[in-house]
């Protein structure tokens, strides 16, 4: 019995692996119904992504918690990503924080991460930075990329351990050299503002572009910033407004009153002083404070009577 449970588990991997959900499901199912955590973790999973079978949060929520309920890892981290989403499952935080503890005390950096979100942001737990930033540098210490930012992003605010740019930038590059864009992104911050290292602008533009490539909309504006004021690249207006202009087009405040300068001042796009407006009041919408400024010198409020 054993030997043919570990063949279909086997055989269900393989299956899922090529894109036979269908197949895969079917074994998954057979194994679940002995009991089998895995099993039951990963028929979780099929209807959570509607693999192999109509996608159904609930179905999907009811079988982690068979598998949590077993202590299986994994599925106590899914059953508490489900409660921190609220998907198949009314949205609770301290059942995610429950979940995600007992994972992360097995050890499963994921968890680990999202247990120092859930403390660093207060909720389902008290705001708790020192606990935050313990939870991060545990799934940092085994190399998991976001929490090594989030480590990093720690050091620099001062949250949860003393302020130390040197450390910051040293956990920045660690997640950035795993491609982690975020990481990228703040790793260019850092050379741009001389925070723990050297200023230098041709290596702040280089990880902006990297960020940028991959979309992150921060990396984008810095990196069209970088164009508009010839910090790290030749100035070239028309190369800032295309990098702008794909951030604010993502929602990026920052972004959205720059280009809005960009249109005022014709800067690599004809004059409109009507789209500037546009954008700089979208920026100021999301409670950006220059473009705020920027809108009451365009439009001043009425003089009193």
């Amino acid at each position: 019995m054993l030997t043919a449970g570990v063949a279909h588990a086997g055989q269900a991997e393989q299956a899922y692996k090529r894109g036979d959900y269908a197949t895969a499901f079917g074994l998954w199912n057979l194994r679940a119904k002995t009991g089998d955590a895995e099993a039951e973790d990963n028929l979780g999973t099929a209807y959570a992504k509607g693999h192999g079978v109509t996608q159904d949060y609930v179905q999907a929520a009811a079988w982690y918690r068979r598998a949590a309920d077993q202590g299986d890892a994994q599925a106590e981290h899914n059953l508490g990503y489900v409660y921190d989403r609220g998907l198949g499952v009314k949205q609770d935080y301290a059942e995610a924080a429950i979940w995600y503890r007992k994972a992360a005390d097995q050890g499963l950096a994921v968890s680990q991460t999202n247990l120092g979100l859930l403390y660093r942001d207060g909720r389902g737990v008290p705001q708790d930075y020192i606990q935050s930033a313990a939870w991060f540098r545990k799934a940092a210490e085994q190399g998991t990329a976001v929490a090594q930012y989030f480590l990093g992003l720690a050091y620099a605010k001062g949250l949860g351990v003393a302020q130390d740019y040197t450390e910051a930038v040293a956990w920045y590059r660690k997640a950035a050299e795993q491609g982690n864009a975020l990481g990228e992104h703040d790793l260019g911050l850092v050379y741009a503002e001389g925070l723990g290292v050297t200023i230098d602008y041709v290596q702040a533009v280089s990880w902006f572009q990297k960020a940028a490539d991959q979309g992150d909309a921060g990396g984008e504006y810095d990196l069209g910033l970088s164009y508009y004021k010839g910090l790290g690249v030749p100035l070239d207006y028309a190369e800032a407004v295309a990098w702008l202009r794909k951030s604010a087009d993502q929602g990026y405040a920052k972004a959205e009153n720059s280009l809005g300068v960009a249109y005022l001042d014709g800067h690599g796009v004809k004059q409109d002083t009507a789209q500037a407006l546009i954008l700089i009041r979208k920026a100021a919408d999301q409670g950006d404070p220059t473009a705020k400024a920027n809108l009451i010198r365009l439009e001043p409020p009425p003089k009193k009577a």
